[in-house]
């Protein structure tokens, strides 16, 4: 998800009030999973359905196959009641994209959910100053330092922080890109990083030549595609709208970035989806999604 979305579904994500149609489960559609593990999803990308009806959405994930949920927003439930939820249904969620505005309270939160990974959407907005577009390597610093910090905190909370990028984290200054400065400068102990597949290819680079260059650092991804387009110059990296597909009906191919995945360690990986949701709803384009990394066993 784009960093402005994400902030204001964390902040005031809550229900729309319209009853969500639930499809009876497939068939034979649970399955063994690519690398073993059980099969993720991102809420964020069934944000409406969730905010409409999060008993009725959380138990369709289920049905559809999926045993892990990342959180980003509660649809304005407490933490407490929303892990009723989870529980009822039987999914987990290991990971929680938090609002790091308020690190304590973050943490609570991910307590109560039963996650163990803490995960910031964005940084840039705790950062002093007004930062836009690309990432420039001062940026780079200074978020490698604030990451730092909260991976502290989130060790002595017992909890693992890790950074999630987008497209931004991409550009480059004197052919040094941002996100190689956040990975030097974070500790390995305290920052964990969760790639967003999907962005980092519109950002110009390739997830499983990461995977190749640091195991062991990418704990997580997000699996998203996109539809073909432009790649964004070094001054375009905020100016320009990219279109989400279903995954299989965009540009990139999850076999060798799995793969990679796999030999660096990879714990969970959750599908997400950019909008718009032009040719089937969330819960829809979650079951295509679901199907397209069951193929990938």
């Amino acid at each position: 998800m784009t960093t402005l979305s994400r902030r204001h579904f964390l902040v005031a994500s809550g229900r729309l009030g319209a009853a969500v149609l639930v499809a009876p489960a497939l068939p034979g559609l649970v399955r063994a999973m690519p690398l073993g593990g059980a099969a993720g999803i991102q809420l964020y990308a069934v944000k409406d359905s969730l905010a409409a009806d999060p008993d009725a959405t959380l138990r369709r994930v289920r049905e559809i196959g999926f045993r892990e949920v990342e959180t980003a927003g509660l649809a304005n439930l407490s933490a407490r009641d929303f892990r009723r939820l989870l529980d009822t249904h039987g999914l987990k969620a290991p990971s929680a994209h938090l609002d790091f505005s308020a690190p304590e309270a973050a943490f609570g939160e991910a307590h109560a959910l039963g996650a163990q990974y803490a995960v910031s959407g964005s940084l840039r907005g705790l950062l002093p100053g007004k930062y836009s577009g690309g990432m420039t390597l001062e940026e780079a610093h200074r978020t490698a330092e604030l990451a730092n910090g909260l991976g502290e905190q989130a060790r002595r909370a017992g909890l693992r922080y890790a950074y999630h990028n987008h497209h931004i984290e991409f550009a480059a200054e004197n052919g040094k890109v941002a996100y190689d400065v956040l990975l030097a400068e974070t500790d390995p102990a305290l920052v964990r990083f969760e790639i967003d597949c999907g962005w980092m290819v519109i950002g110009g680079q390739s997830p499983a030549a990461y995977f190749a260059r640091y195991p062991g650092r990418f704990p997580m991804i997000h699996v998203k595609d996109f539809l073909s387009g432009p790649r964004p110059g070094a001054a375009a990296f905020e100016t320009y709208e990219y279109p989400g597909s279903e995954l299989g009906a965009g540009i990139i191919d999850y076999a060798p970035i799995f793969a990679a995945a796999e030999k660096a360690g990879l714990e969970h990986y959750f599908v997400e989806q950019e909008g718009p949701f032009n040719r089937m709803s969330q819960l829809e384009a979650a079951r295509q999604a679901y199907e397209y990394v069951a193929k990938l066993r």
